[in-house]
């Protein structure tokens, strides 16, 4: 019978040996990645830098498009196995360049960890017209998985691995108006929409890519302390997602819960490189595992089956071929 993680089907712990303090270092042990090539959007500040070093760090040559590359070449200075590119996840063609460049090197993607993103913004649209939080969390993803194709599938052994997050509770995704047009803009509901898109799109891309040895997975790396993610997010929000209190200072069991930056790009790691996922892909993981499945937004774990869901996937498939004009063929 074929496996597949459509409702949630395989979304079950699988007894990993690691959890929520498990470290990078503690996933890499035994792992040998020399011959392998992956590629890691945003991986030249936190989390994503974290990543890239451990895999470089591994044996693995390590391919890092960045926007700002004078930034990027500061923080991956004296790094060795690693290639710095330029590429803007809000600018479609910079995609198609950096994509491009790579499959006419001939070279196989093992891995392509799909890590950068941006979090409670503000209103912005691209050239496009669409909301910046999915062009960025998750067009830009779907268009780079697309482009490179041709080279996953030369792997004959490739994983794609999407960086999500318990975000994806914050709202299922909106098919009558993504791009907010028609409905108030809330940056909760933005940044939901495009990590529960994530979700989505790693469940049928699995799905669709496992004939060819391609492996998808999506993944909440946990809160995290001294990333640049949150940014832009102002103190109300802070303090309406009960993290501060009314003089803006973080609260002690917020600060003790949050992961360190080996602990939040672990299960980004583990998703890449354990042998326990080699027949098993289309799962939500975190804590270094596979998540259970949630029901309950109030909780701060698990996945909730509407970003699992068949219908909404296939859906959602189409939809993005359609916003971003291009066909994603697998064959």
């Amino acid at each position: 019978m074929e496996q597949h993680n459509y409702q949630g089907a395989l979304q079950n712990p699988i007894g990993s040996g690691f959890n929520a303090a498990s470290t990078t270092d503690e996933v890499i042990q035994g792992i040998d990645l020399t011959g392998k090539i992956a590629i890691v959007t945003g991986g030249n500040t936190g989390i994503g830098l974290e990543t890239t070093k451990t895999l470089a760090n591994a044996g693995a040559t390590v391919i890092v498009p960045a926007r700002d590359i004078k930034k990027a070449k500061t923080n991956l200075q004296g790094m060795a196995n690693v290639e710095l590119e330029t590429m803007d996840l809000m600018d479609p063609k910079s995609l198609d360049v950096f994509a491009e460049k790579f499959v006419a090197s001939g070279r196989p993607l093992h891995l392509l960890i799909n890590n950068a993103g941006i979090m409670w913004v503000p209103l912005r649209r691209d050239d496009r017209g669409m909301e910046s939080q999915l062009a960025t969390n998750y067009l830009a993803q779907f268009k780079l998985t697309a482009r490179l194709w041709p080279a996953l599938k030369m792997a004959h052994g490739a994983r794609v691995v999407n960086v999500s997050s318990y975000g994806h509770q914050f709202a299922p995704f909106h098919f009558e108006d993504p791009n907010f047009l028609k409905r108030d803009y809330e940056t909760l509901q933005a940044y939901g929409q495009s990590k529960t898109a994530v979700n989505l799109f790693s469940l049928e891309l699995d799905n669709r890519a496992k004939a060819f040895n391609v492996r998808s997975y999506s993944l909440h790396p946990g809160s995290i302390g001294g990333t640049e993610l949150a940014r832009e997010a102002s103190l109300e929000l802070f303090q309406q997602m009960g993290f501060c209190d009314d003089e803006g200072t973080i609260l002690p069991e917020v600060a003790a819960s949050l992961k360190t930056i080996p602990q939040g790009a672990a299960t980004t790691v583990w998703c890449a490189t354990s042998p326990m996922l080699h027949n098993l892909g289309g799962v939500y993981c975190e804590d270094v595992d596979i998540a259970a499945l949630s029901t309950d937004a109030s909780l701060s774990s698990g996945v909730n089956p509407y970003s699992l869901d068949q219908t909404f996937a296939k859906k959602l498939w189409n939809l993005s071929e359609e916003l971003i004009g291009i066909r994603f063929p697998i064959h």
